[in-house]
């Protein structure tokens, strides 16, 4: 007779950045439950950031809303209750929740998972049978972590990591063999995020952009969804010199997997607070951000070899908790000039992908 397999539930839906962060974690868990069958929750899209994962067994696609713009997919979405059943059949022995939401506490509660480890937020802390204090003050891989360790699960080591499928990285391949480009320096320029009050102005990526094209002769490329596309046209309308090095857009013509791939052929990246950061920190690209409103300590791209760009203010950071009274003047304390002296900085370091 066989014995039966311990089964695990993940818990981590939405967010491109929170998903990617997440495998650190991943990686302990299936170290500490080598023979379990660990299963993960992810959204619609987000998920797709971490499909390639060898520490997972299987993904549960959680499709019940279209609230955010990274989770619009063609597929019929379904109802809270249906995921509810859906997971009670699967008989579950430990569920944890690292969405802090009250929902995805009370997603496995009403599916009768019997241990179920998560953070104490949201006032959500009777549906745990496990309590972990969220800490803000650390970064997000690191409070991941926490929840193993309030498990009594050992934590090994910490490093970000990332996986891109053979698809992908073919399709990449071809891409950039079609556009003949010359072996100049590759930058990738991220001026868009889920929120816009993480963007930085136009007219200091324009800056940027020039830069980088007319002194350097890098070649720059933009990734996003279709809607991303319009951005970089309004950054280009500040741009008054003709560019030496064309930029390429690919906005709304690549997949998360196949960004992923373009991503590793970097350089390195310039971007503002967003999970194309995290991206490129889990596939050990360095990156320039630049950052407002939200704490860099908590959400900065994880690793030594990338750098933060963000304001001293006192009200920094505010988490977008309310309206800011300044117009998000945070932001604009961070100077093209800076961004262009780490530009140059990672040029002569001669970062990843290296060149001549």
């Amino acid at each position: 007779m066989t014995e039966k397999k311990l089964k695990i539930l993940v818990v981590r839906y939405r967010f491109i950045g929170d998903t990617v962060l997440t495998v650190p974690f991943l990686r302990n868990l299936r170290a500490a439950y080598p023979d379990a069958i660990i299963d993960m929750i992810v959204g619609p899209v987000s998920g797709e950031v971490i499909a390639e994962c060898p520490y997972v067994d299987n993904f549960i696609i959680f499709d019940t809303t279209r609230k955010h713009k990274y989770e619009n997919t063609d597929t019929e979405r379904k109802t809270f209750f249906s995921y509810v059943k859906m997971i009670k059949k699967q008989n579950y022995d430990k569920a944890y929740v690292l969405k802090r939401s009250l929902s995805s506490a009370l997603l496995v509660f009403l599916a009768g998972i019997k241990e179920r480890i998560g953070f104490d937020t949201e006032h959500r802390g009777i549906l745990l049978t496990k309590k972990v204090k969220y800490d803000e003050k650390v970064h997000e891989v690191e409070s991941f972590l926490d929840v193993l360790k309030a498990d009594n699960v050992a934590v090994k080591d910490s490093y970000l990591e990332n996986h891109v499928s053979e698809k992908a990285k073919d399709k990449i391949e071809d891409i950039l063999y079609s556009l003949k480009l010359e072996d100049n320096p590759k930058v990738l320029i991220h001026a868009t995020s889920g929120n816009a009050n993480k963007h930085w102005r136009s007219k200091d990526f324009a800056e940027v952009i020039e830069y980088l094209s007319n002194v350097r002769r890098c070649q720059i490329f933009y990734t996003g969804t279709k809607a991303d596309y319009d951005i970089y046209s309004e950054i280009h309308s500040h741009i008054n010199a003709t560019l030496k090095v064309k930029p390429i857009n690919l906005c709304g013509e690549l997949s998360i997997q196949d960004s992923m791939a373009l991503i590793n052929k970097m350089n390195f990246v310039v971007g503002v607070d967003s999970g194309t950061l995290h991206i490129a920190a889990s596939l050990n690209i360095p990156v320039i951000g630049i950052y407002g409103p939200m704490s860099p300590t908590k959400w900065k791209a994880y690793g030594d070899i990338h750098t933060s760009l963000y304001s001293d203010r006192e009200c920094v950071p505010c988490g977008l908790r309310k309206k800011c009274p300044i117009n998000n003047q945070c932001l604009k304390d961070i100077t093209s000039d800076m961004v262009i002296q780490e530009c140059k900085k990672a040029l002569e370091n001669k970062t990843r992908n290296g060149y001549e």
